[in-house]
């Protein structure tokens, strides 16, 4: 497709976007809210999705316990990686069939909650593999009731279309993406990200400001997602390095957590970029964590767009509080790009990937591009070729120069 046409296409998108069902989850602040949840809509055995890591943390324990103090069945599955692959969820959509399940809880971070969504996806549409329920309004049927428990900040899957998953066979990693995906409910727990790695709690943090900054500078954003992401960007920028630092601050975790959640709002409507485009692909050639590469390949790709989005990217820094009235756009655009680099140097985020093997360079381009285009609106279009030099830039082969 021409970029005339990708234009086209997001253009028709756009107009029908406001009658797709898209909700939000009723925000849960407690385990026995959400089990009460479960009593009123009759659901009884519960399927919970999660990463052993969890499970041996225990840090699921009080759901167990709430659940338990109330009679209700579940079931713990527990076999998924990050980034996790499509056998994995084929593997949980049995276990969910063989236990009978009628609810399903993604309890953790993006991973249980991508394979809890898909194992949702699959449910509703048990005659489609996921390759077939790939990309957008490919599942369309109503899914089992879906609740989203996030244990790090920054994902924002609890407010999400979307379910990341990786084939395995091929290494690509693709999204399904259906409203019937946003979960009903999301319990927000605070002291949940208290025992966060550091450097989780920072990568995961910037994967929300990557959310809210890729949302806010695409094309033809709404004013209620602009609103989410504007915030999403501040809470990031006032609340990160303090949960950083400060691993016990609550008001600080729970500010993440809401800018987390603001964030996934506001991509699930205006979409992301190229940040997320070029990551994808990373993450399921070389296991590297989502966040970690979206906090790198983000000042970057700002960077690239160059002047097309300096109104814009200065409006975000001004409309946030991160970048005071009084420079002109462009001097706010680089400010703004300068305390995000900032911000990555201070958590030990680098600057550039020498994962990149120069052989796959070429089929990491070609997935980054079929991912981009035509969905989302991003503020340039660019070539396969052209992503593949940025994926050399980013192997640390090419210097890093700005585009006008």
């Amino acid at each position: 497709m021409s970029k005339l046409g990708d234009r086209i296409f997001q253009k028709v998108l756009r107009t029908f976007s406001p009658i797709l069902p898209w909700r939000e989850p009723e925000i849960l602040k407690a385990y026995d809210e959400l089990v009460d949840v479960l009593i009123k809509q009759n659901k009884s055995r519960i399927f919970i999705v999660m990463d052993e890591g969890l499970v041996q943390l225990k840090l699921h324990q009080p759901l167990l316990d709430a659940l338990k103090n109330k009679q209700l069945n579940y079931y713990v599955f527990s076999d998924i990686t990050a980034n996790p692959t499509t056998a994995q969820v084929e593997e949980g959509l049995l276990a969910y069939i063989i236990y009978g399940g009628d609810a399903i809880i993604g309890f953790g971070g993006g991973s249980p909650m991508d394979v809890a969504k898909a194992i949702a996806a699959r449910v509703a549409r048990p005659r489609k593999n996921l390759k077939q329920l790939g990309g957008l309004l490919k599942v369309r049927k109503k899914t089992p009731l879906l609740i989203a428990v996030p244990t790090t900040s920054g994902t924002g899957s609890e407010a999400t279309v979307a379910s990341i998953v990786v084939d395995e066979r091929t290494k690509h990693k693709y999204a399904i993406n259906d409203p019937v995906l946003i979960p009903s409910y999301a319990l927000l727990v605070p002291t949940l990200t208290f025992k966060l790695p550091k450097f989780v709690t920072a990568m995961t943090g910037m994967d929300a400001l990557t959310h809210a900054i890729e949302a806010y500078t695409n094309k033809g954003g709404r004013k209620f997602p602009n609103e989410k992401a504007i915030n999403a960007t501040r809470l990031v920028f006032e609340n990160l390095k303090v949960a950083y630092d400060n691993p016990s601050d609550l008001e600080a975790r729970k500010n993440m957590q809401l800018a987390a959640y603001d964030a996934g709002v506001a991509f699930t409507r205006n979409y992301v970029g190229y940040v997320h485009a070029l990551s994808h692909p990373l993450s399921a050639y070389y296991g590297l964590a989502h966040g970690y590469v979206n906090a790198l390949i983000l000042p970057f790709m700002l960077e690239k767009y160059g002047r097309r989005i300096y109104r814009k990217l200065a409006r975000l820094a001004r409309l946030s509080g991160v970048v005071e009235e009084g420079l002109s756009n462009g001097e706010t655009a680089k400010l703004f790009i300068a305390k995000i680099r900032a911000l990555n140097t201070y958590f030990e985020i680098p600057t550039t990937i020498p994962e990149i093997k120069e052989e796959d360079i070429p089929q990491l381009a070609v997935y980054a591009n079929k991912e981009a285009r035509p969905l989302y609106p991003t503020p340039r279009i660019y070539k396969t070729s052209e992503l593949e030099e940025f994926y050399r830039e980013l192997k640390g082969e090419i210097l890093n120069v700005e585009t006008n």
